[in-house]
């Protein structure tokens, strides 16, 4: 972690280091498009492998699951551990048939995008546009609660009434963060049109189309299974792996030396490059997630496929040269950081901002 700064001289001498590696950054990376746009290409081959090869088991583990219930239920939870990721897996092929980069074909991405929904219980087109958003804006302070963790600035929490400081510190508590809020995104989040922006009403048909189908595919499976023993299976999955996934949106995006700027300071690249980790995972565990490790390649350009994103970063290694590398262990840290500090540009936890609250140090 970048020691606690303690005198504004400091502060200055940060930015002008800063300014100085985004000029570095945007001439290392001048032909980046050049670069990641060889990998956009998909592969049907190796997509209808990955099909296989996720589907596959996340069935026969669902099954074994509720055969399991005979035994002990200890044995239930901990399939759904597994399966989690293989859900997991699963999202990542109808993340990817959302960018349009699974397959060539359109019509076929969102076929295969429209049932990995039904197993992830997140509604396709909503969450795909919402997404796609996300990419074209990361980022951006004006939006930076879109397919991201809302993050206040330092000032605007320094603004803040006590009773709202508490709050704030409520949602930002591991917790709530990790465990509630991850159970309120499936419940609440993707069932609802919360997103008020202009284009977004086009997909609120959509959206209530996805939760019926959910409805009716999960009526049809428990009403074959029994709806005791199907819920004792699907809850502990689908909560899995909601929290599976929200830590990995957390740990890609608010990381300390993090990219958050207002839209008129804002650059695509930097936001990549700077706003994404590389979240380097045992190779069993990256190969669970779909290389989504590769947090900053896919961000670079979303049209690259799942299964490229490992090919691209070892085939060039100028596009991780100044991007932040996090381990599993390394990434627990990112939990303490709750603010963003515009003068440090950086993340800051709610006890660094009491010090400089304290020293008088926030203007």
């Amino acid at each position: 972690m970048v020691p606690f700064d303690k005198a504004g001289t400091n502060s200055r001498r940060n930015m002008v280091d800063n300014r100085a590696e985004n000029q570095e950054i945007v001439n290392a990376l001048k032909d980046w498009q050049k670069i990641v746009s060889q990998y956009s290409r998909p592969d049907k081959r190796k997509a209808i492998i990955q099909i296989i090869n996720t589907f596959v088991p996340f069935i026969g583990l669902w099954v074994l699951m509720y055969f399991s219930l005979e035994w002990s239920y200890w044995i239930t939870l901990f399939l759904a551990l597994i399966n989690a990721f293989f859900l997991v897996r699963i999202f990542i092929i109808q993340h990817d048939c959302g960018h349009q980069s699974f397959l060539k074909v359109r019509k076929t991405n969102n076929v295969i995008g429209t049932i990995c929904s039904l197993f992830s219980a997140i509604p396709y087109t909503y969450w795909a546009k919402s997404h796609n958003f996300h990419h074209a804006h990361n980022g951006q302070l004006e939006v930076r609660d879109i397919g991201d963790i809302h993050t206040l600035t330092v000032q605007e929490y320094k603004e803040l009434t006590p009773l709202k400081r508490f709050g704030y510190r409520i949602f930002r508590n591991p917790v709530v963060l990790f465990i509630v809020g991850p159970i309120y995104y499936m419940l609440i989040n993707v069932r609802l049109p919360m997103i008020k922006l202009k284009g977004f009403e086009r997909v609120k048909l959509q959206q209530i189309y996805s939760n019926v189908y959910m409805i009716l595919a999960y009526t049809l499976v428990a009403f074959i299974v029994g709806w005791k023993k199907f819920f004792m299976v699907q809850v502990p999955i689908l909560v899995l792996f909601a929290i599976i996934a929200v830590w990995f949106f957390y740990v890609q995006h608010q990381h300390e030396q993090t990219y958050k700027q207002w839209r008129t300071n804002w650059e695509y690249l930097l936001s990549a490059i700077k706003g994404s980790t590389y979240y380097k995972l045992p190779r069993m565990f990256q190969w669970l997630t779909g290389n989504i490790g590769l947090h900053h390649i896919h961000h670079l350009n979303p049209k690259i496929p799942n299964y490229h994103l490992t090919r691209c970063y070892k085939e060039n290694p100028v596009l991780s040269k100044y991007v932040t590398t996090i381990s599993f262990f390394g990434s627990l840290k990112y939990m303490f950081n709750h603010l963003w500090d515009e003068e440090q540009q950086r993340m800051i936890s709610f006890w660094q901002f009491k010090r400089l609250e304290k020293a008088g140090m926030l203007g």
